[in-house]
């Protein structure tokens, strides 16, 4: 497949994707996916949300949307606005899964859209998955065949919390024609060497490179707690753990506790969610939790026990 006519074409299609769905807002984290989406849609508002004296988001964030001149909310929240906000989002959830911090980051994005008044906000869901922006799809040996695995039951918790806000989520990484498009790409234009170094989401960063500053499009990937800072809140929920108190717990209770955060979380399921839902009929068994999952699913929702694919 030509590689200029391949590169057009995943900007064009991404433009119709973006085109199809006007919206209010942007959860807007400086890095590639959102910020070609912020170039593609200037008229959203921005949503940016960090964690106080943490992050690397709001710098990025910050500099590109003086760049494309757009408007840029910037929220930061406490540490403690943040434990607060745990019950909450597992309220909302139903999971005691380990990536919680990465959830209140959506989560406070999604609650500031809806006091700005926005009925619709757009994500960068779905790029990391579709266009190998993960560091370890650098590593599968079927990388298409992974891809084309996971492409068709990929969730995301903006979904759910656009539930709960009453606000519409778009989504163009993962409209149907786009996912689509995207499966017909070749892993190499995905992966590949460039200036020495193996670049996820290669063409994507190639088909807005002449749009956007050179160090935003070719910028590595921060996991979304890492970037909005919320990853400091593991150490702290640690620490509201003993050691006595987690050895009980992983002798007493039918749940496979992947640290003492995940057990602080399934304790503020149990308070307020209840049991663990048991399986369904023609639903599969969680062997994190005991749970019921889809048959055939690599992933809990309850747990967040992942089956590993490669």
């Amino acid at each position: 497949m030509e590689e200029n006519f391949l590169i057009g074409s995943l900007r064009e299609n991404l433009k119709k994707a973006v085109e199809k769905n006007k919206v209010e807002g942007l959860l807007f984290s400086g890095g590639i996916d959102s910020s070609i989406l912020a170039f593609l849609c200037p008229t959203a508002e921005a949503i940016t949300v960090c964690l106080e004296h943490s992050g690397e988001d709001l710098n990025y964030a910050k500099r590109l949307a003086s760049y494309l001149n757009i408007k840029h909310h910037c929220f930061l929240i406490s540490v403690e606005e943040a434990l607060n906000a745990i019950p909450r989002v597992i309220g909302i959830l139903k999971t005691f899964d380990p990536a919680i911090p990465n959830d209140i980051t959506v989560y406070f994005g999604l609650k500031f859209a809806k006091e700005k008044g926005m009925r619709s906000v757009m994500t960068g869901d779905g790029s990391d998955e579709l266009f190998a922006g993960y560091s370890y799809m650098q590593s599968i040996r079927d990388l298409d065949g992974y891809i084309r695995k996971i492409s068709p039951s990929l969730f995301f918790t903006s979904n759910v919390f656009s539930n709960f806000f009453k606000i519409d989520i778009i989504q163009p990484y993962l409209q149907r024609e786009f996912v689509n498009f995207s499966l017909g790409i070749p892993v190499e234009f995905k992966i590949r060497e460039d200036k020495g170094k193996l670049v996820g989401k290669w063409i994507l960063r190639k088909a807005f490179e002449n749009f956007l500053p050179e160090d935003i499009i070719w910028q590595n990937k921060r996991p979304l707690e890492q970037g909005s800072g919320t990853v400091k809140l593991r150490k702290i929920i640690n620490s509201k753990i003993s050691d006595d108190e987690f050895d009980k717990a992983k002798k007493d209770l039918p749940v496979r506790f992947i640290n003492k955060e995940h057990f602080y979380y399934y304790k503020i399921y149990r308070e307020k969610i209840g049991e663990i839902p048991s399986p369904l009929p023609d639903e599969d068994v969680c062997p994190g939790c005991g749970a019921g999952i889809k048959k055939g699913s690599f992933h809990c929702r309850v747990c967040g026990w992942a089956k590993k694919l490669f």
